[in-house]
């Protein structure tokens, strides 16, 4: 599905399921929780994103959060960053498809964004290198306060994340 604007798109409250796999440790987890791209008030082209819920890794299992900020960029484009405003990566929504990289130190991060229609987003990282060596694939599905009442049952019924190649 293409997107006219990647900010546009993402705005709003969405659920948010994601499996995790350690390949070093062979340790599997699991995030469930909420996630609200919500605007920054004040700052125009800006919206906040915060995902909350509980994980499940290996021994653990406890709230988790993070946060991230998206920024309105050209053409539709969305200049993402850390909480603290240092640059992340940039998502382009626009085709449907997207894929970005980011290096921390010696490892490399290698997101992938599919467009699965209106209310149904994936997104899969691939870290690896000296430190870290996972994957993660997260299903993002419009939360149904926001979806028509008869959409919400049937995205989560085909909602599905796979760490399989």
């Amino acid at each position: 599905m293409r997107v006219t604007d990647t900010l546009w798109f993402v705005r709003g409250d969405w659920l948010v399921s994601r499996s995790l796999a350690d390949h070093r440790t062979g340790i599997r987890g699991r995030f469930t929780g909420t996630a609200s791209f919500a605007p920054v008030p004040g700052t125009p082209g800006r919206l906040c994103y915060r995902e909350q819920g509980e994980l499940r890794f290996g021994g653990h299992r406890g709230p988790a959060w993070r946060e991230l900020l998206w920024l309105a960029a050209p053409a539709g484009t969305a200049d993402v960053r850390f909480a603290d405003g240092r640059p992340f990566y940039l998502a382009d929504l626009r085709a449907g498809r997207w894929q970005a990289e980011h290096h921390c130190g010696s490892d490399l991060y290698h997101v992938t964004y599919h467009v699965l229609g209106p209310g149904r987003l994936l997104e899969r990282w691939r870290a690896h290198g000296p430190g870290k060596d996972y994957l993660s694939a997260t299903t993002l599905v419009r939360d149904g306060r926001l979806a028509p009442a008869g959409d919400r049952s049937q995205l989560m019924a085909s909602a599905g994340d796979s760490l399989d190649p």
